[in-house]
């Protein structure tokens, strides 16, 4: 027990150390696991590294690096320009209207069958490139991205709702896959709506552009995106990023006003996109290494073109994320997170073990995999939930929704990849509103999916 204590000890004063420090909190999160790992893992110092590596969160890295440095280049070559253009005219200039698309889009794409952090990799980019340019607050837009995933997450053919029901199934106890979706779906379009206004939503209502003038910048007056946020998006042409980056290879972002047309690079951006979209969607094959793959080729097409786009990745925000999800999982791999669901289990009050479990399952998914997170708390529910104290559907949407919703958390992966893609000058804006997000919704969404889902059926 001590252990498990001090082990969750050390991941607060991280994350305290990072707050008051200018230290990157995925370094300090390598620092604690390591000495962490001289305490609890048996074995030589070799196998201490074997189990901390173990954990490194290898695809993660990947989806973050690899699609950072695609839509990189869509960036530089004006690709992301000719989608934004092409967004604007589909809505008929209605601002206001493209971050409900995008809930709609991703939404779409998780009910069908997508995995949540692939579908949030490839709208992502694109939604975050409309919010630059035409001063969206980031954080409205990949909120809205990061929602619509989850709202589709649940449904009978996803990966979040087969995985659920499978255990349920497994476990003996009474499901309903209809009411698993849709208690996420209308969980989350209600959430959506909330933080629509929070992040500035109001203030977009009444925006409409052109969407067949040939520059559709407004003209320079604000210069903070509606909702705050320093920098969070220019009026008129973005000003170009220009870096040497680790590689010491110059890279300019695209800076030759609006993009209406297409030109061969473009297109074949286009066709990496399509390809990127339809084989990590309908092939589930590995977002990660097919956006990186998609990038490396489009490189070989142009390489003195593209040569410094690799210095693009957010870097910072890779080793923040890499390094804190590295920490949880050797948490997860001490038996940690078990320990505190034993510890549930021995509450006598079977109602507050239900509230309980599900702020367990919302603060470990909070910088850990949902999925896991809820193969590993249904079945410690289970003894309880068979003794009929607590409904059992109930519960279990409670805890899905409760364990999706905190995927706002710049920790997780898709809170990540909203992070990673939001321009320079306005990623540590994004980063902390994330922050501040997902946990909120990690204190909020427990007691509020308790008192609709649970209580009633106790009641």
């Amino acid at each position: 027990m001590t252990v498990h204590v001090l082990a969750i000890a050390a991941l607060v004063a991280a994350f305290v150390l990072a707050t008051v420090l200018p230290i990157n909190l995925g370094a300090i999160s390598l620092v604690a696991a390591f000495i962490v790992g001289m305490f609890v893992v048996d074995g030589s110092p070799d196998d201490v590294a074997d189990t901390i590596f173990d954990g490194f969160p290898g695809s993660l890295f990947v989806i973050l690096v690899g699609v950072t440095f695609l839509f990189a280049i869509a960036r530089a070559n004006g690709t992301v320009d000719w989608l934004v253009h092409q967004a604007v005219r589909g809505v008929g200039g209605r601002i206001a209207l493209i971050p409900w698309i995008m809930f709609v889009v991703t939404g779409l794409l998780t009910a069908f069958g997508a995995v949540v952090p692939a579908a949030v990799a490839i709208i992502a980019p694109i939604g975050l490139g409309f919010a630059l340019q035409h001063r969206i607050n980031p954080v409205l837009m990949g909120l809205s991205i990061i929602n619509g995933a989850s709202a589709g997450g649940f449904s009978p053919l996803s990966i979040f709702g087969v995985i659920t029901n499978g255990v349920v199934a497994e476990s003996g106890l009474p499901g309903s896959p209809v009411v698993l979706f849709l208690g996420s779906l209308v969980f989350n379009t209600l959430l959506n709506s909330v933080m629509f206004f929070v992040f500035g939503g109001r203030e977009l209502l009444g925006r409409v552009v052109d969407p067949h003038a040939p520059d559709e910048s407004e003209p320079d007056t604000a210069r903070v995106a509606p909702g705050g946020g320093p920098g969070a998006a220019r009026a008129g042409r973005p000003e170009p990023a220009r870096t040497t980056g680790a590689t010491g290879a110059p890279f300019t972002d695209h800076d030759e006003g609006a993009v209406t047309t297409l030109d061969l690079n473009r297109s074949l951006t286009l066709v990496a996109l399509v390809g990127l979209a339809v084989g990590a969607l309908a092939f589930q094959l590995d977002v990660g290494l097919l956006a990186i793959t998609a990038a490396v080729l489009l490189s070989l097409l142009a390489p003195n073109t593209y040569k410094g786009a690799v210095a693009q990745v957010a870097w910072p925000t890779v080793l923040l994320i890499c390094g804190i999800v590295t920490y949880v999982n050797l948490l997860q791999e001490m038996g940690t997170v078990d320990f505190l669901g034993e510890q549930v289990a021995l509450i006598g009050i079977p109602l507050l073990a239900a509230l309980v479990i599900c702020y367990i399952g919302a603060a470990v998914s909070a910088f850990a995999s949902t999925t896991g997170i809820l193969g590993a708390l249904i079945p410690l529910a289970v003894p309880f939930l068979l003794a009929g104290h607590v409904g059992a559907i109930g519960l279990i949407t409670a805890l899905a929704i409760s364990s999706s919703v905190v995927d706002s958390s710049p920790f997780s992966t898709s809170g990540a990849l909203v992070t990673a893609n939001a321009p320079e000058g306005q990623r540590d804006y994004v980063y902390r509103r994330l922050m501040r997000w997902g946990f909120s919704m990690v204190l909020i969404a427990p007691p509020v999916t308790w008192v609709l889902l649970v209580v009633p059926g106790w009641l």
